[in-house]
C-alpha cells in the first residue's frame, strides 16, 4: 500500500516509545497522518483494538471520524458492511477501531485496547486520560493545537521516559491549498501569540481569551425569543447563527458554516430552513447590496451595529451557551482571542482569524439588545 504522507506518519514509524506527543499549529495534517499509519498498521495485524477518542461524540463525528473513512475511502479501503454506525466501530482486517466520547465515562473506564489515538487531547481532562491509558497495552498518540497554557500534557505526559514529543507546523503539510498558507501566513502581523500557537505550533504564554463565560449544552429549552446573525463570505466562510433568549440566557447554535455561497445560494439556504419575513437576522452592514437583493427574495435582514469592542463586552453581559453539535462554533469561541503586542500584552481587538461565528453571534446579540446612542458606526 502506497500512501501519501508526512513527517508525522515517518516519527510515528521511527519511535519506539510508548506514547508520542503531536503538537502542532493548525493544518499541520498531524490527525490526518496519526490516522494514516494507524491504518497501516492494522493492515500488518490482527485482532488487534484501536480507540479514536475525543471530548464528545459530535466533534469526533465532525472531524477524526470523517478523516478516518475519508482516508479508506481515498485508498478503496471503505466497506459499508464492515461500518457498524450505531456503535460507532470499524472492522479493518480482523482489527476492530472504535470511537469513544470521553464525556461517556463507563466506555472508558470498562475497555481494554491495544493502541489509544487521543485527538484534540486539550480537550481531554486529566482523569479521562489515566482511565483510558491505564486500559491500553501498547501504542499511545495523542495530537492536539497549544492553545491552552495549562494542560495535564505538559505536565504529566510529555516529561515521561516513555514519551516522544513532536511539534509540527503548516510548514510540514506540502498539500496545503496556498490560499490556506496565506491565510495562516498572515498572522504574522495579525497578531505576535496567534502566529506563536497556529502558525509555529508553540504553546500559548498568554491568557488573552476574550469569552470565558460560555458552557456547551446537549439540547436547548422550548420556546423564548429567536433571532439570528449572519456574517458574510465567499472564499473565507459564511456564517449564519440562531439565537434565542430564554430567561436571560443566550442559547447560540450554528446553521451555516460554508465557503464559495453566492447570494442566489444563500438565499436558497435560508428558505431551505424555513426562514421568512418574520424571522429577524441582525447581517454584516458592510454589505448593503447583499442585504437588499436577500430582503427582496422574501427576508427580514438588517444591518448589525459594528461597535467590535462594545459588542463584545454586550455579549459578555449575558450568560452564553452554546450547542453542543456546533463543532465550528465551538471552535471559534474557545480560540476567540485579544491581540497581543510582542511583549505579550493584550490590545483592545480581537484577531481577525477564524471568526466568522463570533462576528455573527456579535451582530445578533448586540444589535438586538443595544440601547441606541450617537456617534454608533452602523
Amino acid at each position: 500500500m502506497n500512501v501519501t504522507t508526512n513527517v508525522v506518519f515517518e516519527v510515528l514509524q521511527n519511535s519506539n516509545k510508548r506514547i508520542s506527543v503531536m503538537q502542532g499549529g493548525t493544518r499541520s495534517g498531524k490527525t490526518y497522518n496519526v490516522l494514516t499509519w494507524f491504518i497501516v498498521k492494522l493492515l500488518q495485524e490482527k485482532g488487534k483494538t484501536l480507540t479514536i477518542c475525543r471530548s464528545s461524540l459530535p466533534s469526533i463525528k465532525g472531524s477524526v471520524m470523517r478523516d478516518f473513512i475519508e482516508i479508506l475511502s481515498k485508498y478503496k479501503l471503505y466497506s459499508e458492511d464492515k461500518h457498524n454506525k450505531s456503535e460507532n466501530l470499524y472492522f479493518l482486517n480482523g482489527n476492530t477501531v472504535e470511537f469513544v466520547s470521553t464525556d461517556q465515562p463507563q466506555k472508558i473506564r470498562g475497555r481494554k485496547r491495544n493502541y489509544l489515538f487521543i485527538n484534540e487531547a486539550n480537550e481531554v481532562n486529566y482523569e479521562s486520560w489515566m482511565q483510558l491509558a491505564l486500559r491500553t497495552t501498547d501504542k499511545i498518540v495523542i495530537d492536539y493545537n497549544p492553545s491552552d497554557y495549562y494542560s495535564w500534557i505538559y505536565d504529566k505526559v510529555i516529561p515521561r521516559e516513555d514519551t516522544d514529543f513532536t511539534i509540527t507546523t503548516y510548514k510540514d503539510n506540502p498539500f496545503l491549498d496556498k490560499n490556506i498558507v496565506a491565510e495562516i501566513e498572515r498572522l504574522k502581523d495579525a497578531d505576535h501569540e496567534y502566529w506563536r500557537v497556529y502558525g509555529l505550533g508553540e504553546r500559548a504564554i498568554s491568557e488573552a481569551t476574550i469569552y470565558s463565560h460560555w458552557r456547551r449544552r446537549r439540547s436547548f429549552p422550548e420556546g423564548g425569543d429567536v433571532f439570528y446573525g449572519l456574517d458574510f463570505g465567499y472564499n473565507n466562510q459564511t456564517a449564519l447563527v440562531r439565537c434565542k433568549n430564554f430567561d436571560g440566557d443566550i442559547y447560540v447554535e450554528q446553521l451555516i458554516y460554508d465557503t464559495k455561497m453566492s447570494t442566489s445560494l444563500l438565499i436558497d439556504r435560508l428558505k431551505s430552513m424555513g426562514l421568512s419575513r418574520r424571522d429577524e437576522i441582525f447581517a454584516d452592514a458592510a454589505e448593503p447590496k447583499t442585504i437588499a437583493e436577500i430582503n427582496k427574495a422574501g427576508f427580514n435582514l438588517k444591518p448589525a451595529i459594528k461597535d467590535v469592542f462594545a459588542g463584545i463586552n454586550k455579549v459578555k453581559s449575558f450568560p452564553i451557551f452554546i450547542k453542543s453539535e456546533s463543532l465550528d462554533l465551538l471552535d471559534e469561541i474557545k480560540n476567540y482571542k485579544w491581540k497581543t503586542d510582542h511583549d505579550g500584552n493584550t490590545m483592545d481587538e480581537p484577531v481577525k482569524f477564524r471568526d466568522h461565528l463570533m462576528d455573527a453571534m456579535r451582530y445578533a446579540i448586540y444589535t438586538k439588545y443595544a440601547k441606541p446612542k450617537r456617534g454608533w458606526i452602523v
